[in-house]
C-alpha cells in the first residue's frame, strides 16, 4: 500500500511525564525498530477508524492495528445521534452513510420515556440514524484506507515502552514497531490502558441484560401488544422488528447465572417465558450477547505519548445509545490536535485540552446513564421518579434539555468569557458557497467573516477564510476549530490574531 513520505521530525513541544509506566531513556537509532509511524492506533472500531481518518487529513502517517482477523459478522443496529451525524457531514461522509441506515425522530431516548422529539432542534440533521454496526465500521474502515492509512488485522498490542522521542510497540507475535504516539481505541477491556497503568474507577456491573437478534414464530401484532403491556413495568424488555421476521430481543438476564459463558437460545427462551409468559417462538439467532451496567471512567486520557479514546477511556450502560457516539466525538476532538503536535505547529498546551474537554463530557454521559438505569428499575421508588419525570417531560424545556444532552448538541467547552455561542458547535448554516459543513471536509480551521475586513494571515496553511456578509449568523465573525466548535467571536483583527495563536500556534513566516 502506498504511504506518503514520512516527514522530518518537527521540533518537539511535548512535555513527557518522567514517572509514567514504560518510560525509558531515548533509544539509539540502532535500538529502534525499522518501521516508523507518526501514530499507531490500537483498535479499528468506529473510534479508531474515525481518529485515523482525522489524522490522515493532515498527512499524518497512521497504522491501525486490529486484533480481530475479520470484521464483525453479526448485525447489531447502532444509532448515530445528531452531533455524530453533523461530524459525518463535516467530513463529507454523511451522504455515503445515509443510504445504509433508517432515519427516525430524535425523541424518546432518555430512559426510553416515550416523548416526541422537541420541535425546532438546532441542527440540520435533527434525527437518529439507525445503522447496522458492521456497516458503519466497514464504511469508516474503507474511508481511512482510501485516505492512505494502513490497517492490519489479526495484530494485537502486547506491550510498549515510551521515551522522549516516541513509543516502541510490541505485537503479540513479537514484532516491534516504532511510532511517535500510540492511541488506545481498543475497547472497555483495553490492553493499552492496562499496560499504561491508568486507573479505571467506577462501579462494577450489577444488572445484566440479554440482547440478540433472532427470528420469531408468532404474528407481529401479538408481539407488539404483549411488548407494550410488559414495558409498562419492565423497561429493559423489547422485541423490535427489523423485517423478514427478524427481531431485536432485549430481556433481563436475572437468573442466568454464569457470566463467563455466552448466552444460549435456551436462556432467551427461558427469560422470555418468565417475564412474558411466552417465548414468542424465537429461533435461528443471528447473534446473542450479554451486557451489564458497569460504569467506569479512566483517570487520565493521556500519559506522555500514549492516549486513550472511546471505550478504552469510558464504559457505561447502552441506555440512550451514546457509547459509539461518545467515542467518535472523542476521535474528532483528538485528531486535529494530535496532528498539530506531529506537524509541529501545536501550541504548547493544545494536546492537553483533549482531556480537559472530553473527560467532563464523559462524566456527564456516565451520570445520565446512571440516572436512566435507575429509572429502568421495577422498584416502587424509581418507578415513582419515572412517573414524575414523565410528567415533567411534557414541558418542552425539560424534554429539549434531555434530548440535547443525549445527542451531544448541548456541549459547551470552557473557552473563557464570551457570548453563549462561544465554545459550542456551530450548526450547518447557509453560506454563499452552499452549506457551511461542506467547507470543513479537509479538517482545517475556518474564519467566517461577515465584515469582509479580517484575515487569517500567516495561519492560512491551517485555517481557511470565507468572507460572506450574507451568512446566517447574528455575530460579525466566528473562528471555527477543525472539530466545528466556535473558538472566537468578534470583529477585531488583533483579538482574532491572539485567538489564532491560542488554537493554531505561531503564524508561518
Amino acid at each position: 500500500m502506498h504511504s506518503p513520505q514520512f516527514p522530518a521530525e518537527p521540533p518537539s513541544t511535548d512535555t513527557v511525564d518522567r514517572d509514567v509506566p514504560g518510560l525509558r531513556s531515548p533509544a539509539s537509532d540502532a535500538d529502534r525498530a525499522p518501521h516508523m509511524f507518526d501514530v499507531i492506533i490500537a483498535g479499528c472500531g468506529p473510534t479508531g477508524a474515525m481518529l485515523a481518518a482525522e489524522l490522515r487529513l493532515h498527512n499524518v502517517r497512521v497504522l491501525v492495528l486490529e486484533k480481530e482477523t475479520e470484521p464483525k459478522s453479526f448485525v447489531r443496529i447502532v444509532g448515530l445521534h445528531i452531533r455524530s451525524l453533523e461530524l459525518m457531514a463535516m467530513r463529507g461522509l454523511l451522504e455515503r452513510i445515509l443510504p445504509h441506515g433508517r432515519q427516525r425522530p430524535a425523541g424518546g431516548f432518555f430512559a426510553a420515556i416515550p416523548k416526541p422529539a422537541p420541535k425546532g432542534l438546532d441542527s440540520a440533521h435533527a434525527y437518529l440514524l439507525g445503522i447496522p454496526q458492521p456497516v458503519i465500521e466497514r464504511l469508516l474502515e474503507d474511508h481511512v484506507i482510501e485516505l492512505g492509512a494502513e490497517v492490519r488485522r489479526g495484530c494485537a498490542v502486547a506491550g510498549f515502552e515510551q521515551d522522549d522521542e516516541g513509543v516502541t510497540v510490541e505485537l503479540a507475535d513479537g514484532e516491534q514497531l516504532r511510532s511517535r504516539y500510540l492511541v488506545g481505541c481498543d475497547g472497555g477491556r483495553s490492553t493499552v490502558r492496562k499496560l499504561l497503568g491508568v486507573g479505571f474507577p467506577g462501579e462494577p456491573s450489577r444488572i445484566d441484560t440479554l440482547m440478540g437478534e433472532m427470528e420469531v414464530g408468532v404474528p407481529q401484532e401479538e408481539i407488539a401488544a404483549k411488548t407494550a403491556e410488559i414495558r409498562e413495568t419492565y423497561q429493559r424488555f423489547w422485541l423490535r422488528p427489523f423485517g423478514a421476521g427478524v427481531y431485536s430481543v432485549l430481556v433481563p438476564a436475572a437468573g442466568v447465572s454464569d457470566r463467563a459463558e455466552p448466552p444460549t437460545l435456551e436462556d432467551f427462551q427461558r427469560q422470555l417465558r418468565t417475564i412474558a409468559g411466552t417465548d414468542f417462538g424465537v429461533h435461528s439467532p443471528r447473534w446473542m450477547s450479554r451486557f451489564g451496567d458497569a460504569t467506569r471512567l479512566a483517570e487520565r486520557y493521556r500519559v506522555g505519548r500514549v492516549l486513550l479514546a472511546g471505550d478504552a477511556a469510558h464504559i457505561h450502560p447502552p441506555t440512550g445509545g451514546q457509547g459509539l457516539n461518545l467515542g467518535v466525538q472523542d476521535a474528532v476532538n483528538l485528531g486535529w490536535k494530535l496532528a498539530a503536535q506531529i506537524r509541529g505547529w501545536a501550541p504548547e498546551t493544545l494536546l492537553d485540552t483533549y482531556q480537559a474537554e472530553r473527560h467532563p463530557v464523559a462524566e456527564d454521559v456516565l451520570d445520565n446513564t446512571r440516572a436512566q438505569m435507575e429509572l429502568h428499575s421495577t422498584e416502587p421508588g424509581p418507578q415513582a421518579v419515572r412517573r414524575l419525570l414523565t410528567e415533567l417531560m411534557d414541558f418542552d424545556e425539560v424534554n429539549r434539555h434531555l434530548i440535547e444532552k443525549i445527542t451531544a448538541i448541548d456541549i459547551r467547552y470552557d473557552f473563557g468569557e464570551g457570548p453563549d455561542l462561544l465554545g459550542r458547535r456551530l450548526r450547518d448554516i447557509d453560506v454563499k458557497q452552499g452549506r457551511l459543513y461542506d467547507l470543513l471536509h479537509r479538517g482545517r480551521g475556518l474564519l467566517l467573516d461577515r465584515t469582509e475586513r479580517l484575515t487569517v494571515g500567516g495561519w492560512s496553511d491551517r485555517v481557511d477564510y470565507l468572507a460572506d456578509p450574507t451568512a446566517a449568523l447574528d455575530v460579525p465573525c466566528v473562528l471555527l476549530r477543525p472539530d466545528g466548535y466556535v473558538a472566537w467571536i468578534g470583529d477585531d483583527q488583533q483579538d482574532l490574531d491572539d485567538h489564532l495563536s491560542r488554537w493554531f500556534g505561531e503564524p508561518a513566516h
